[in-house]
């Protein structure tokens, strides 16, 4: 066993954790299928959204993990509900009213409303497989409809018929009493409507695998439960799927937390072994509601896109996937930020950090090397006095800072100032409040701007602070304006000697009345990127009142 294999073992990343929990699944002896099946699902009503991503790249590093811990081969599948009924009609289709006469008929038999495909259902898989390849997830897609027609489906279907009285008492124990008087695990597909029917079983037969039913006209019908003439209601068709398909890992959300016994239980009634599963926690609204698709509160995946790269959202599901968190617009730097300080702490890192540090598990062994050399916060900030409206403005800047940094030896650093500018302009700028200096901000700026015109004021303010918090050090004998820790050096000592307690209140006092924020980059580096004169010339608008 490799070094590697063994630091995975021990290691305390989530991924591993639960990879961990797959690979005792064969400690006695491999799948008899050959491979270890990671499966993820999708509902083809809309179109795929940042759970879907979420759900996919997280599962992927589970995947990951356990390729590094074991040489079991590995499948990772996405299977679409696509054989379920058009319960309404989208708002967001052309032509809505067209699709009225469809309501209840599986998606894959209601008409394309954009009249690509050959179904709605196939236009929407379509759809969730290009956004999966733009990302480039390895997976191999699965339809319910080819899954339910083609007979994939159809040993367990049997063994339903068979067990319908077994799987029956898991599922009603779960329902409410009127509930139960007309459910049934099968749904029937009418064979004249084409219609997916809720309607209560007269007779099963398990030993001919059969159906007998009323449709909704009082005309009784007997179907075979096999070549796609049924469908299994959802929580039974989650069991029955990872008993067909022998699924060894499956994620979902918090909300499907409950339901995980009744599948668990379902799957081992049709003769399969409940997989391993991992239940994350789902991401709240800047309000604290959870996110939805349908009210399209939250950060929608293009969203995400228009600010900051994949890589960046990957690193945000990456972190603790089992708390809680807002997922709204002001998410986005720190994540960009946090990302690119991880790769960079890759480098330096031995195997064992390697594997616990969120980069390994979004890139594998492969991780790229960072070219951010401004921090994203940075090129906000740059963007916001600098008033950019493009990120060949901010290049300027950047040059000054990093002359040996251009678009093409830099291409994420171009694309992150790109991304803010788009930031800046859609949610600081509007949010932007500038206020006036009180009188202790105002004698200490102007001494800043004293200091970054001479450098021997500079000196004598670092030498003054020095020797207020008693340090024995000789004087400064120079200090590099290109710099930002000497730059920083110069802001600390102006703060202290102006006595501001505690010192952050002095960096609060420059973001207000210079940025309009209440937040900030670290203002040495800022100054390094921006210029030392142009940072005097922002010092006196700030004082004069002319930036707000």
């Amino acid at each position: 066993m490799s070094d590697l294999r063994n630091l995975a073992l021990s290691s305390k990343a989530w991924p591993f954790e639960e990879a961990r929990k797959i690979l005792k699944r064969y400690e006695k002896a491999p799948p008899e299928k050959g491979y270890v099946l990671f499966e993820t699902g999708y509902g083809p009503s809309g179109l795929p959204h940042i759970g879907t991503f979420g759900e996919v790249a997280r599962t992927t590093m589970v995947r990951r993990a356990f390729e590094v811990m074991s040489d079991i081969p590995t499948r990772l599948i996405c299977f679409s509900d696509d054989l379920d009924g058009m319960r309404k009609v989208p708002g967001n289709v052309p032509n809505p009213d067209s699709l009225v006469e469809h309501l209840q008929r599986p998606l894959t038999s209601v008409p394309d409303p954009f009249g690509k495909y050959e179904s709605f259902g196939a236009h929407n898989n379509a759809m969730l497989n290009r956004f999966l390849d733009t990302f480039g997830f390895e997976y191999e897609f699965i339809s319910s409809t080819e899954f339910y027609r083609e007979g994939k489906f159809d040993e367990i279907l049997l063994r339903a018929a068979e067990r319908y009285d077994d799987v029956m008492k898991v599922m009603l124990k779960s329902l409410r009493e009127e509930r139960q008087e007309t459910y049934s695990i099968f749904l029937p597909i009418h064979p004249e409507t084409g219609r997916v029917l809720y309607v209560p079983m007269k007779h099963v037969d398990g030993k001919n695998g059969t159906i007998t039913f009323d449709d909704e006209d009082g005309k009784e019908i007997t179907l075979p439960v096999t070549g796609g003439n049924v469908k299994l209601q959802w929580k039974p068709d989650f069991g029955a799927r990872w008993a067909a398909l022998d699924v060894d890992f499956e994620m979902y959300g918090k909300d499907h937390s409950t339901n995980t016994p009744i599948y668990d239980r379902i799957c081992e009634i049709l003769g399969g072994r409940k997989p391993e599963h991992f239940t994350y926690e789902l991401f709240l609204d800047e309000e604290g509601r959870k996110i939805s698709k349908t009210s399209g509160n939250g950060v929608s995946i293009d969203e995400w896109l228009t600010y900051a790269s994949s890589e960046s959202l990957a690193y945000f599901m990456y972190l603790k996937p089992k708390t809680a968190k807002r997922m709204h617009f002001d998410v986005i730097p720190k994540a960009v930020d946090e990302y690119h300080q991880q790769l960079r702490a890759y480098e330096t890192q031995d195997a064992a950090a390697q594997l616990n540090n969120p980069v390994f598990h979004i890139h594998g062994a492969d991780v790229p090397k960072s070219d951010m050399v401004v921090p994203f916060a940075m090129l906000l900030n740059l963007a916001s006095v600098s008033s950019a409206e493009t990120k060949d403005a901010l290049w300027g800047f950047i040059n000054k800072y990093a002359p040996e940094a251009s678009p093409e030896a830099n291409p994420t650093l171009d694309a992150a100032a790109g991304f803010a500018v788009r930031y800046y302009h859609d949610f600081v700028k509007p949010s932007k409040k500038f206020r006036a200096p009180s009188d202790q901000e105002r004698a200490a700026l102007e001494d800043l701007a004293a200091a970054l015109r001479d450098v021997d004021v500079a000196k004598a303010m670092i030498d003054k602070k020095n020797a207020a918090m008693g340090k024995g050090d000789a004087p400064v004998e120079t200090l590099d304006y290109s710099d930002a820790d000497d730059l920083q050096s110069i802001v600390f000592a102006v703060g202290k000697n102006h006595g501001f307690e505690p010192l952050r209140n002095w960096f609060t006092a420059i973001y207000e009345v210079l940025l309009g924020a209440s937040q900030g980059p670290r203002f040495g580096g800022f100054i390094a990127l921006y210029g030392v004169k142009e940072t005097i010339a922002l010092i006196e608008s700030g004082l004069a009142g002319e930036l707000g």
